[in-house]
């Protein structure tokens, strides 16, 4: 009950307090497992993303991408072996106005359990929030995504096949289909090296062009300190014309008994 209080308080907080630092689109970068955070378990990442090649000029009605920092607090709660609740609050840092509080979700996620012994790692997270224009082109934005995983000897593998709705009046874009993959090896027991691809093509109904769609890839560590630890950084580079060329990510997570 007590680790019930605590994370509506931080839930509650994250929504309405306006932090200061961050904007665009980069702001979480990071393809899922399909495991979820320990019951009574609040699982704290920070999420920092610096784009240091991207769009010089504002495009979607959004701020220029270049040498933006984006830094997201992610607090996610363990509530049983089959759910969990995240939350995340973004911020933007850079020159001329783009620095601010850009916006928050929030992200419920169910999971089969382990002691089913599926042959892959199954589970859908469901996210609702709020974003601020113009560090987002939608303000509210819907996102549905299943999430499979696998691990085989030394090798994990990972998709998440994600699918975002604006909820916005005036937008009516339709379902929007943004991919993402990892593949990892692991070199030692602390040691994982990967690759992590990112896309975004567009609506199902009609996909952008490849020109204009996003798609990145990502040579990618996992750093592997102890369990209760996550350390995730790697360094992106754009493959079209549509995607920022060039951004480094880290992400820094620990995981308390509350």
């Amino acid at each position: 009950m007590k680790s019930l209080s605590l994370f509506a308080l931080i839930a509650i907080y994250s929504t309405c307090y306006p932090f200061a630092v961050q904007a665009q689109d980069n702001y979480e970068i990071q393809v899922y497992s399909a495991d979820l955070v320990e019951e009574h378990h609040t699982m704290f990442e920070l999420h920092s993303n610096y784009t240091i090649n991207g769009t010089k000029v504002g495009q979607d009605n959004m701020f220029a991408s270049n040498q933006l920092v984006h830094e997201t607090l992610e607090i996610t709660h363990g509530f049983s072996k089959w759910f969990e609740i995240g939350t995340y609050i973004f911020t933007s840092i850079g020159s001329a106005g783009r620095t601010g509080f850009a916006g928050t979700h929030i992200r419920p996620r169910f999971a089969i359990p382990e002691e089913y012994n599926l042959p892959v790692g199954i589970s859908l997270s469901t996210e609702l929030g709020y974003q601020r224009l113009p560090f987002f082109n939608r303000q509210w934005l819907a996102e549905l995504r299943p999430i499979i995983d696998k691990k085989i000897d030394k090798f994990y593998f990972a998709i998440n096949l994600t699918v975002d709705l604006s909820l916005d009046k005036n937008q009516h874009d339709g379902l929007l289909f943004n991919p993402c993959f990892k593949s990892s090896f692991e070199t030692s027991k602390k040691i994982d090296l990967g690759i992590e691809y990112y896309g975004g093509l567009g609506a199902f109904r009609q996909f952008d062009p490849i020109q204009n769609q996003k798609h990145s890839i990502f040579g990618v560590i996992d750093w592997n300190l102890d369990p209760d630890w996550e350390f995730n950084a790697g360094l992106g580079y754009g493959l079209t014309s549509g995607t920022d060329k060039l951004i480094v990510k880290l992400i820094l997570g620990y995981r308390l008994p509350i």
